[in-house]
């Protein structure tokens, strides 16, 4: 949990995190490497110097590591993962359902698991879909649409099959839909992850909650007019927090954009973890301002109460969590000895 100097507590969720494995021992091919080199291309170039890890600890990192960044120097009270399979990449997925439920069940109340899907698995994926949400109890799933599938190089929530997919979580009561919607990674093509088709999702599925991670960068303006006519679509902040310390401007320009068109109560934060590190990221936003010209222009200030709502509430809301509930079921629990070691 994050203190202001005034003593005010805002309790933070952090709506993007991952447990991977992409080391050398776990590539299938290529592009296994290639992957894992530009999600450390992305933390080299993004994150302040101090916060750099070695390739081989960013590779593959252990549970111990995890949970002292998040919960005892990063300030984050919950967390969600947000996994994503690539087994045409790698020989175990690259994110792990199973492993990251382990991790839930060990250290109730203060991680959220998420499942995803892959329309292309046919029937198959939709029995595995409903297997892992009446299993895990799933709330949310992490859709990869750039995602490589034997021949195919992507495919669009607009398909027919990934309609039948979303109907099924729907039916299954798992409301909110993360999509990648933002930078390419090797050796994905770029144009697998555009925007668009979230605008489809949205106007097919109204009760869904769609959350856009990575706000569809570079394609800002694009999501920006999506969901400002779609209620259920909301923008998650993974890799565009990171602009913070390397482009403030560009942040500043970003959150005027998010703020204006879509509200304060449609912006969630994610730290995207393992790619940088929780702790920067909140002590930077907490002390961010929009310049004044930006400010002017767009009629928004980031206060006291918005950053609240972006770091913790909106995720909050979106999960069913009460937290006030939530701060006395975690104070004094098996891993507040982390926190506390962390000073």
């Amino acid at each position: 949990m994050f203190k202001t100097a005034d003593g005010d507590e805002i309790f933070i969720i952090d709506g993007h995190i991952a447990f991977w494995d992409g080391s050398a021992a776990n590539q299938r091919n290529r592009h296994g490497a290639e992957f894992i080199d530009c999600f450390y291309d992305y933390h080299r170039n993004l994150s302040p110097e101090e916060w750099l890890w070695p390739h081989d600890k960013f590779t593959k990192y252990d549970e111990d590591t995890m949970l002292h960044d998040l919960f005892g120097r990063g300030y984050v009270d919950m967390a969600i993962f947000q996994p994503v399979g690539l087994t045409d990449f790698y020989k175990e997925p690259f994110g792990n359902i199973e492993k990251n439920f382990g991790l839930v069940e060990k250290y109730p109340g203060r991680l959220i698991g998420n499942g995803y899907f892959d329309p292309r698995d046919g029937e198959r994926g939709l029995d595995l879909l409903e297997y892992r949400a009446k299993t895990f109890g799933l709330q949310g799933v992490k859709l990869y649409t750039a995602e490589w599938h034997g021949d195919s190089k992507g495919y669009k929530l607009s398909d027919p099959w990934a309609q039948r997919y979303l109907a099924k979580c729907l039916q299954l009561g798992i409301r909110n839909i993360h999509v990648h919607k933002g930078p390419t990674i090797k050796p994905l093509n770029r144009d697998a992850f555009d925007v668009a088709d979230v605008d489809d999702a949205a106007s097919a599925f109204p009760e869904l909650n769609f959350i856009v991670e990575h706000i569809g960068l570079p394609r800002l303006d694009d999501f920006c007019w999506i969901a400002v006519q779609e209620p259920n679509v909301y923008a998650g902040l993974a890799v565009a927090n990171a602009f913070i310390h390397t482009r403030p401007r560009y942040f500043a320009e970003i959150m005027g954009e998010l703020l204006y068109w879509l509200g304060e109560d449609r912006i969630l934060f994610g730290s995207d973890y393992a790619l940088w590190h929780p702790k920067w990221l909140v002590e930077k936003f907490m002390s961010f301002e929009l310049p004044e010209d930006i400010q002017k222009e767009s009629g928004q200030r980031l206060t006291l109460s918005i950053k609240k709502k972006i770091l913790g509430e909106n995720a909050a809301r979106l999960y069913g969590i009460d937290i006030e509930k939530a701060k006395r079921q975690l104070a004094g629990d098996s891993i507040a000895h982390v926190i506390e070691q962390a000073g």
